[in-house]
């Protein structure tokens, strides 16, 4: 998979609207708690504007006695006409120390309120949207995994998502100080000079037509430093997967050169991005200048020359004090334009991942039987990956309940796909997959998987216990286990045994430092290949299902561990309906059926001493096993 492919570049064509309304609706269940995030935001920025209009009641009522009212009289807060003495202004003074103490006790309860009620919804909004973003990859079909990184998915889990609670908590509190304190200020100057008022204003539609200018050109941008964000991870995760086998062949300089490469592309990509914005930036600061010497020029003049409505000297620090506190909100608006832009670009790849639809879907009506006898027929099917050619062309198969059905062929012959439509990871092109003589698209998914069971030849383990790895294979043992993790249920620990030990796993198990306890690291990288793959045994085992799939499941075991494991299968799936695909030919010998695939379709069928009587492709196979040194491998299979 080259760099460019297994992307999420096309999320968006699976958007149902805009994504920030998308985003916006999850904060909808939270609305009385957002509601009270929102007042009290509100009341926040409103008890910083009082501040500046104390000072500038005092400078003109205390320090030079005039007998200005001001919006503090106006509104019956303090006394209106000159103040006359010491003792009257000392008294005033004093007022308006209780009226500042007020305000500031209202702006600290009501600015921890806003911040703790805003942030505590975006959290939930965060866990919500994690929490159904990770379910629905789950429900997604495998061709959707096939096709997109690893690296990606991550991306959106983490970074994308963490952006978008960001946005929410910091960029709609800071939406709501814009609004309340330029709001609040326009009002506040208007009372004082229109005039000044104006000029102090002039800026905003500038800044708003500059913002307009700025998304169009960080947009873009914006939306490549995303996808350029999920290929490195990618590149930096499969490196990390891949120690073992970069070291193995000495890669290090050429896996340096291609994170260099990605590195470069997004640095290269940012500080474009960070051009654009510090240029926007930059301007915002120089409106801010213009404004402030105007308003100082013309609102100078007026008190010099004693024009009409020229300001008190209180007034004309007023504006000054408000000029500095419309800056701040001001300059917030490009920031805010910015991070717009950043979790817009997240929010379409959430939300685009959201929409997109697996292509296995549950039936309208689910057939769920209560138990399956485990008829597994094949009938002319035909199934290929996307657009390629055929990987299994018209195959047809009856595998009566209870037969073991062994199936060899070289590379790439098509044995583990034609066993992955049986589980529906895909679905057929054409004819059809029956279980118990229905149509396994008429299943329940739920209903099918649990009745099969399949062993892979690089066994998946989770992190954790030996015990909670083995308990995955049947709900209700891995919820006993899962709950009663200090105590364990013994019950459910008799039953982990069991499947250990039918799968020769319990003897190596027992010798680990913390016997079933043991944790076995990530995808069990403390255990070797073929204590993995007896995990992996005992797990499907757990689930005692009626069909059973075993993809070279003995591939990474030696042979005496394999004629144990084989004794304690032959046992095992005696009563059920088995398929093993072999790596050693030995595996098979005494299966019901062997099946010889080529080319995705069945060129051999039979007994072992039937196929090597009729001295075809099965023959051939074996006799170059035999040929072979005593622990030579087999030929290799898919």
């Amino acid at each position: 998979m080259s760099e460019d492919e297994g992307g999420f570049e096309d999320a968006r064509e699976n958007l149902d609207g805009h994504p920030i309304r998308s985003l916006l609706a999850y904060a909808k269940p939270y609305w009385l708690r957002l509601a009270a995030g929102v007042f009290t935001s509100f009341c926040t920025r409103f008890a910083r504007l009082v501040p500046p209009i104390v000072v500038a009641t005092a400078i003109d009522r205390v320090v030079l006695g005039s007998g200005e009212p001001g919006l503090l009289a106006e509104a019956g807060l303090v006394p209106a006409g000159t103040i006359a003495g010491e003792a009257a202004r000392v008294a005033l003074l004093e007022r308006l120390v209780v009226i500042t103490v007020i305000a500031y006790l209202l702006r600290s309860a009501a600015r921890f309120g806003s911040r703790y009620l805003l942030q505590s919804t975006a959290q939930k909004v965060q866990r919500d949207l994690r929490n159904d973003t990770d379910d629905h990859l789950q429900h997604l079909s495998m061709d959707f995994f096939v096709s997109h990184q690893t690296g990606g998915m991550m991306s959106i889990l983490n970074i994308d998502i963490h952006r978008l609670e960001q946005f929410l908590h910091t960029e709609f509190r800071q939406l709501i100080r814009v609004v309340a304190t330029v709001g609040g200020i326009s009002v506040v100057l208007w009372t004082y000079s229109p005039k000044l008022t104006l000029i102090a204003l002039a800026r905003v539609p500038v800044i708003g037509l500059a913002s307009g200018v700025f998304l169009s050109w960080i947009e873009p941008r914006y939306q490549s430093i995303r996808e350029t964000v999920g290929r490195l991870n990618t590149r930096l995760e499969n490196n990390l997967g891949g120690t073992a086998v970069i070291k193995t062949f000495n890669r290090h300089a050429f896996e340096h050169d291609r994170v260099a490469e990605q590195s470069q592309r997004y640095h290269d990509e940012k500080v474009a991005a960070l051009r654009i914005r510090r240029a926007f930036f930059a301007s915002l600061r120089l409106t801010t200048g213009v404004v402030f010497v105007l308003v100082l020029y013309v609102g100078g003049t007026d008190i010099i020359l004693g024009a009409g409505g020229a300001l008190s000297a209180g007034a004309f620090a007023l504006f000054f004090l408000y000029l500095r506190r419309l800056y701040s909100p001001m300059r917030r608006v490009g920031k805010s334009a910015n991070k717009y832009q950043l979790a817009k670009s997240s929010a379409e790849r959430v939300f685009g991942l959201l929409g997109e639809e697996p292509t296995v879907t549950e039936p309208a009506d689910p057939h769920t039987p209560e138990a399956v006898a485990g008829d597994v027929a094949y009938d002319s099917v035909t199934f290929g990956y996307g657009d390629r050619d055929p990987v299994i062309r018209g195959v047809s198969l009856d595998v009566p309940a209870g037969t073991t059905v062994g199936l060899a062929g070289p590379t790439g012959a098509g044995k583990s796909t034609l066993l992955k439509l049986l589980t529906r990871f895909h679905d057929v092109d054409s004819g059809a997959v029956r279980v118990d003589g229905v149509d396994v698209r008429e299943y329940g998914l739920q209903a099918l998987r649990s009745e099969i069971a399949i062993v892979e030849q690089n066994p998946y383990l989770f992190s954790g216990t030996v015990a909670e790895n083995i308990a995955y294979g049947d709900r209700a043992t891995l919820e006993a286990e899962w709950t009663d993790a200090e105590t364990h249920d013994d019950e459910a620990r008799d039953r982990i045994r069991d499947a250990a030990t039918a799968a020769e796993a319990h003897e190596f198990i027992s010798d680990l430092p913390a016997g079933y306890d043991t944790r076995v690291g990530e995808r069990g990288v403390k255990l070797s290949g073929g204590q993995r793959q007896r995990l992996a045994i005992a797990r499907a085992l757990l689930n005692d299902p009626s069909v059973i799939i075993f993809d070279e499941a003995t591939s990474d075991v030696d042979t005496e561990t394999e004629e144990l494991i084989q004794e304690s299968l032959d046992r095992l799936i005696a009563d059920r309906t088995a398929f093993v695909i072999a790596h050693r030919l030995s595996t098979i010998r005494s299966a019901d059926r062997i099946v010889v695939m080529d080319g995705g379709e069945v060129v051999e069928s039979g007994g072992h001493e039937e196929l090597l009587d009729a001295d075809g492709e099965y023959a051939a196979l074996w006799g170059a096993q035999v040929d072979s040194a005593p622990n030579a491998p087999g030929p290799t299979t898919d």
